[in-house]
């Protein structure tokens, strides 16, 4: 039987074919059409004895921009569990230890890189909430039990950053980040005083709020109180804006531009969802990498916001995520503290600044 050819398409033909197709504009960062989020995984043994085959079903690409971060041969990973609120890892690199606080139980723990052994690190904590370390290696902590931001010397002297505003008593400080001027930015939420699972049932003396310190005078000023729920914040990498999760009525983050001692022209720069639902998803803790894009922890385990607000991957945790953080030598392994857990995972960016 002949089996007849097609005849082969003319150089001319196949030019004028390819200039007849649409163009796409080739614009860096232009915003591209969603992908399909692929069902969850079938449930995992996060003991580490079963492998997973790469790439990782549970970190998903939601925007083609996000698939520059997911490195194909790294698995999620359960560093640690027994914790009742697992918050505040920052990462130490001279001593080669993530840091986190347990808030319930009263203190912090120590994950050390060479070994990978758990130690506790300070107990009591006065129920730490965020750390993070500043330019000089110093510790920063927000105590819901002191109702305090305290920094810990190198010679292990505890100094009060900050435990009051014009007289009145703080909140439950809950968060901290170090701008490269020196000075400390935080946030005093309600959440520490409202029982005594997570620090001391009180009355509060102030109205939730987004504070500075003043690194030569120590004065603490208010920057917002309009977040009615202010939690985790971070810095863009060039520390020109400050992000701010709100996870009270607002349910959304929020960002403002820098100006000396002062925020400018604060406005939502993201309100999440679960990723393929409607259900709302409120972050939490966050950190900057690099490239500017927000990692926060936030349903179904930790969500990633392009600087232009779009939600463009997702990492998924069979646990709420509090905050996350970037640690290594490289700093290019994120670290999660998940409601009972810690876990951990290596991207391929890098995360902005200490802590």
């Amino acid at each position: 039987m002949t089996r007849l050819l097609a005849p082969r398409p003319s150089r001319r033909a196949f030019l004028h074919a390819a200039l007849a197709a649409p163009l796409v504009p080739a614009v860096a960062g232009a915003q591209q059409a969603p992908l399909p989020i692929p069902p969850p995984a079938p449930p995992r043994d996060w003991s580490g004895q079963e492998p997973v085959r790469y790439p990782d079903p549970d970190i998903v690409a939601l925007d083609p921009r996000f698939r520059r971060y997911i490195i194909g041969n790294t698995p999620i990973r359960r560093l640690h569990t027994g914790t009742l609120w697992a918050e505040g890892p920052a990462w130490n690199g001279v001593g080669r230890y993530l840091l986190w606080s347990d808030i319930p139980n009263n203190v912090q723990l120590r994950w050390l890189e060479d070994d990978g052994r758990v130690t506790v690190f300070r107990s009591p904590s006065g129920n730490s909430n965020g750390n993070t370390f500043d330019h000089q290696g110093r510790q920063l902590s927000c105590e819901h039990g002191g109702r305090r931001v305290v920094r810990y010397e190198h010679s292990g002297a505890v100094t009060v950053i900050a435990e009051r505003f014009q007289g009145k008593r703080l909140n439950s400080p809950n968060d901290a980040v170090v701008h490269t001027d020196g000075s400390i930015w935080f946030t005093d939420p309600i959440y520490g005083i409202r029982g005594n699972y997570e620090g001391n049932k009180s009355e509060s003396e102030t109205k939730p709020g987004v504070y500075r310190v003043d690194p030569a005078t120590g004065q603490v000023a208010l920057i917002t109180d309009e977040l009615t729920g202010p939690n985790g914040l971070c810095f863009s990498p060039d520390y020109k804006r400050l992000y701010i999760a709100d996870t009270g009525t607002g349910r959304e983050i929020r960002v403002g531009d820098v100006d000396g001692a002062s925020l400018r022209n604060l406005r939502r720069h993201a309100q999440l969802t679960v990723p393929g639902t409607e259900q709302p998803s409120g972050a939490d803790g966050m950190r900057c990498d690099i490239d500017g894009n927000v990692w926060a922890g936030a349903r179904p385990g930790v969500q990633v916001i392009a600087p232009d607000g779009v939600t463009i991957g997702m990492i998924r945790l069979p646990e709420n995520c509090a905050n996350v953080c970037f640690g290594g030598a490289k700093r290019n392994r994120l670290f999660m503290t998940a409601s009972q857990s810690l876990y951990s995972v290596y991207v391929d960016t890098q995360g902005a600044g200490p802590g």
